[in-house]
């Protein structure tokens, strides 16, 4: 298969010349050389007012209205006219919390466009992790939906934090998205802002408790827009017959996008992205694979990424391999890493010709890592792709000492997309960032074509469909509970999700409490997807070492091979 090394080499030697599109330049951060690409736009105004040239072309489809390009400016120019009425100053914080729908989209360009920051939270959070993440972005104002609305109790916890409210009525002192989307066009000045100045806070579940937002600069986000231009067009250079099946379809490109926008894979690879080069959107309200049946035949769908589980329930839904519902489906994608192989060897027999692919990047680096689609994929579908130009990729022994090609240890990421830091939290970014390096928390290695496998974790977090779970943070909440004495929380391999929550917890009595009693305890204070979907109740001390650290290899072999199926 030295054909498609050849083609990857030749592709990127014509992409990255001088002159070349993606041509590669240099700049100065905290003291360090970093690679960039030159044609990068500079900041968030620059690459959302781009998207302007496309004019009356369809954007987005959610639930029964068909946006256009058009439409959603005149829209995003009348609320940011609004929002600077209401005092909003660049570098003031802008909290958006609903499900996916146009005007989350509205209401991140607007704030954009006046050098503001957006501050997507996770809408899935209960009162309690809303009302957390508020108080520490402390925005100005917060866009929201009726449900987010209702489970704050109509309050954010934030002194002088105003709520526009997108969707039904608007009670007393809130303000009304329609009202401000329906005034008069104003034309606004745009703020004159640095590649340094913030960008975007988004938020991020690691091994602690408590979800840190992550702050990332202008010129890092820009940057990671335009590197997945540069994976496209990879793609498309070593996969020739891939892309002369699409060209010869005649279908616009449009994408299926059930991945919540609060995610850098929804926000920058699916809404920005599209924003970007004229592409279309269809909104999910939530995910269901019957529904995106549906979707793809009436709305021609032509590229669906989601999570593994999701990829999955899409495969199995009937009807899927019936051409006359999906036959405009040209691709398949997830990111991730160890993705089942089974689940891979139906995506390539679904779609032997399809430009599908995976990607492994993380929040902190704006999803830069590495990717491959295509023939890429094929040629190594255990891998999470090549290496992004502009990122350094470093695998590291325990000691900190980089190792050869072929041995795991913990990646490592430096580069231009890499965030600023934690927001108001430097003891964790300093923990985070070392000399530059950003430590994943991931086990990996490269080989020696430059193909990066991610083998494991070492933060203690779980890959729930997708969403990332601090395993600390739903032992916490069990603890809270009067009748727990210990808590441990662990993942198990899940066909339906990839990996299920379990809890095991020590009560003095195992009578006292049930199962399904501490998951409606926790129920009750996180995120659904943050249930354990069991609970083991025991009467004896969770197993330890001498040092007296909890041994969750010895519960995972205890409970791991009984099923996972709720009690």
């Amino acid at each position: 298969m030295t054909n498609i090394i050849d083609a990857l080499a030749a592709a990127r030697a014509q992409l990255l010349a001088p002159g070349a599109p993606f041509e590669l330049t240099e700049t100065q951060i905290d003291g360090r050389a970093v690679k960039l690409y030159r044609n990068a736009f500079p900041n968030l105004p620059a690459l959302i007012d781009a998207g302007r040239v496309h004019g009356d072309k369809l954007f987005v489809v959610y639930q029964g209205e068909r946006w256009t390009f058009a439409r959603f400016f005149a829209e995003v120019d009348a609320v940011a006219a609004a929002l600077r009425e209401q005092g909003l100053q660049r570098g003031d914080r802008v909290a958006i919390a609903m499900r996916n729908r146009p005007e989350w989209a509205v209401a991140f360009a607007a704030a954009a466009l006046l050098g503001a920051v957006p501050a997507p939270l996770n809408s899935f959070g209960l009162r309690g992790e809303l009302r957390a993440a508020l108080a520490d972005v402390e925005p100005a104002l917060l866009f929201c939906d009726p449900e987010r609305l209702e489970r704050l109790e109509g309050d954010t916890g934030v002194p002088g934090c105003r709520i526009v409210l997108a969707g039904g009525g608007t009670p007393e002192g809130v303000l009304s998205y329609q009202a401000m989307a329906s005034r008069p066009v104003q034309e606004l000045a745009r703020p004159a802002l640095g590649a340094d100045d913030p960008a975007l806070i988004l938020f991020t579940s690691g091994a602690t408790s408590q979800a840190k937002g992550v702050l990332s600069s202008q010129r890092a986000v820009c940057q990671a827009l335009f590197n997945i231009d540069f994976i496209g067009a990879i793609s498309a250079m070593t996969s020739p017959q891939a892309v002369a099946a699409i060209m010869q379809s005649g279908l616009a490109p449009t994408t299926l996008t059930a991945v919540p926008l609060f995610h850098v894979s929804g926000l920058h690879a699916q809404l920005l992205s599209a924003l970007r080069n004229g592409r279309r959107l269809v909104f999910m309200h939530r995910w269901d694979a019957a529904q995106a049946l549906d979707l793809i035949r009436d709305e021609k769908i032509t590229q669906f990424n989601g999570a593994p589980s999701m990829v999955a329930q899409l495969l199995a839904a009937p009807g899927f391999d019936d051409p006359a519902i999906t036959g405009s489906l040209g691709g398949l994608g997830f990111g991730g890493a160890g993705l089942p192989q089974p689940l891979i060897r139906s995506v390539f027999a679904a779609r032997p010709d399809g430009l599908s692919g995976i990607g492994f990047g993380l929040t902190e680096t704006n999803g830069v890592g590495a990717a491959g689609s295509g023939e890429l994929f094929k040629y190594k579908p255990r891998s999470s792709g090549i290496t992004s130009p502009i990122i350094d990729v470093c695998i590291a022994d325990p000691d900190g000492k980089p190792l050869p090609a072929g041995e795991s240890g913990e990646i490592w990421l430096r580069g231009v997309t890499v965030m600023q830091g934690y927001w108001r939290n430097p003891d964790a970014t300093r923990d985070a960032l070392v000399d530059g390096w950003f430590h994943t928390g991931d086990i990996g290695y490269l080989d020696d074509e430059g193909f990066l496998f991610v083998v494991d974790r070492i933060k203690d977090v779980i890959n729930r469909s997708g969403e990332k779970i601090a395993a600390a943070e739903v032992e916490s909440c069990l603890l809270e509970h009067p009748a727990v004495i210990e808590a441990a929380v662990f993942a198990v391999p899940d066909d339906n999700s990839g990996e299920a929550v379990v809890a095991a917890v020590v009560v003095e009595d195992s009578g006292v409490v049930s199962s399904e009693a501490l998951r409606e305890h926790v129920a009750a204070r996180l995120a659904a997807y943050k249930v354990p979907v069991v609970v083991h109740v025991r009467s004896e001390a969770l197993p330890r070492n001498p040092a007296g650290k909890l041994l969750k290899v010895e519960l995972k072999r205890a409970y791991g091979a009984q099923p996972v199926v709720a009690q």
